[in-house]
């Protein structure tokens, strides 16, 4: 057998992304904001993209070279329930609304003038539009240049960059003095001055700190309490008898110091919120209408984009061919835009009035009669792959009369019931332990064995250890913790 190079034909069939393909799948997965960000920039690098405000439509369309001289984006995208939670695909009926009768969610206060004949009962809410509020370092920040001047408000700014949103120094004082080059008793005088500060027991290194300081302000700081202070995992357990040998106090002194330590807050930071909190601005809005549920796109985030064939027409006039080669390559990607993020918005509404129609008694009724859900039930439903409902869900938020939600969040595994084959979704079941807890009497905690009796006479087929995960899930002590918690309230 001869050894040699040779040359071979072969044929194979790959599937093969486009660039466009690629962009498409990107630009679903984009929250409103994140489109807008990317449509600014496309904004910026295509010359042949505009965009038009809804008052200037007819302006738009007379400057333009005729009808078909631009290519908008729907602005909304309001589909009834008779529509949208039934039809495979979107169509021009689906945008053909009576604005005398519809109601739409508007971007500002002035939006609602006109609607209702200027007879509106309510005036505008001027406290809407107010500032936010300081956060703990800029409220701390302040206090440093009414208190403190020179070195030791270099030192004092240095310290409140390390206080946490719960308003506790995590830093070694040494390891400060030495990065700082200053004396270690001076940085302990400045943090003494910093823990003087509002709110309250600020600054504190710990718990015991932090509540002892707001002892000393409420001049309650006794010898009896600054020894219950430093023994704090005896009140957390309720050894009273303990804690009244050590402190020297009798019963009614005990329940005295007890209620006192309950007034402070073992976290004084966080009225103040912490860090700037970043609004969640719904894609969706869900709203019930005569017919059933409309699903509306949230297009107050993003700019009507139109193509002007127009400019491109005065740009290509007269120019040299590789001008008109970039100008075509322009045109092509805008229109391809426009079209991409039409088919965007149509498959976002498809997805959402699916999980609409599948947990349609959650929105009536609230969470206890939500369904388990899957991302491959709503792919089959709206004969999608189950990776672009995955894009569609999210980083997508949709408001209804309920609330603010992910759109992840209407998807859970199922519990199965004891009787028959039906199911209950787990988030259902979490609200249900959760109202159980909050309802139970200080004599009487329920422990995870008789919750778990408790659903399973309900109908809920489950077992001890699922109910110990949703409860450690939602943030709930053991049963024992609980007791002890409810013996300190009182």
């Amino acid at each position: 057998m001869a050894l040699g190079p040779r040359l071979d034909l072969r044929q194979s069939q790959s599937l093969v992304m486009t660039p466009q393909l690629q962009q498409a799948i990107k630009l679903l997965a984009l929250s409103n904001l994140e489109l807008e960000t990317y449509l600014a920039e496309a904004l910026e690098g295509n010359p042949l993209l505009d965009t038009a405000s809804a008052d200037s439509d007819s302006s738009a369309a007379d400057a333009m070279d005729g009808p078909g001289d631009e290519t908008p984006i729907s602005e909304a995208a309001s589909l009834d329930a008779d529509h949208a939670l039934s039809s495979e695909s979107g169509t021009a009926n689906d945008l053909d609304v009576d604005m005398t009768v519809e109601s739409f969610h508007h971007d500002s206060a002035s939006d609602n003038v006109g609607l209702s004949g200027g007879n509106d009962s309510e005036g505008i809410d001027f406290d809407s539009f107010a500032g936010e509020d300081a956060t703990l370092h800029e409220h701390l920040l302040a206090q440093v240049g009414e208190r403190f001047s020179g070195v030791e408000a270099m030192i004092a700014e240095q310290l409140v960059a390390l206080i946490d949103e719960a308003g506790y120094l995590r830093a070694d004082l040494a390891e400060v003095a030495q990065r700082l080059g200053v004396p270690l008793a001076l940085v302990e005088n400045v943090l003494a001055g910093v823990q003087g500060f509002d709110p309250s027991g600020v600054g504190g290194r710990d718990l015991a700190e932090c509540i002892a300081i707001q002892a000393r302000e409420a001049d309650r700081y006794d010898p009896a309490m600054a020894t219950m202070i430093a023994h704090l995992d005896l009140v957390a357990k309720g050894a009273f008898p303990q804690l009244k040998r050590i402190c020297g106090v009798d019963d009614e002194d005990l329940a005295d110091m007890i209620r006192e330590l309950r007034g402070y807050d073992p976290k004084p930071g966080l009225k103040f919120g912490g860090d700037r909190s970043q609004a969640v601005v719904p894609d969706l809005f869900i709203r019930p209408t005569t017919k059933g549920w409309a699903v509306e796109i949230n297009s107050s985030t993003l700019p009507r984009l139109l193509v002007n064939r127009r400019y491109y027409t005065e740009l290509a006039t007269g120019a040299a061919a590789k001008s008109k080669a970039w100008l075509s390559e322009q045109l092509a990607s805008a229109n391809w835009l426009v079209r991409a993020l039409d088919q965007r918005q149509r498959t976002i509404i498809k997805v959402a009035s699916a999980i609409v129609k599948q947990q349609e008694g959650f929105f009536l009724h609230g969470v206890a009669h939500m369904r388990p859900l899957t991302l491959r039930q709503i792919a089959e439903e709206i004969g999608m792959h189950e990776s672009t409902v995955s894009r569609v869900t999210s980083n997508k938020y949709l408001s209804c009369p309920r609330g603010l939600f992910e759109l992840k969040y209407f998807f859970s595994s199922g519990i199965a019931a004891t009787e028959g084959d039906g199911a209950v979704s787990a988030e259902a079941v979490k609200s249900r332990i959760k109202a159980m807890i909050e309802a139970e009497d200080a004599k009487a905690i329920l422990s995870d064995e008789t919750i778990a009796q408790r659903l399973s006479a309900e109908g809920h087929d489950i077992a001890r250890r699922t109910v110990v995960k949703y409860r450690e899930a939602m943030g709930f002590g053991s049963s024992v913790q609980r007791r002890r918690q409810k013996a300190l309230a009182g």
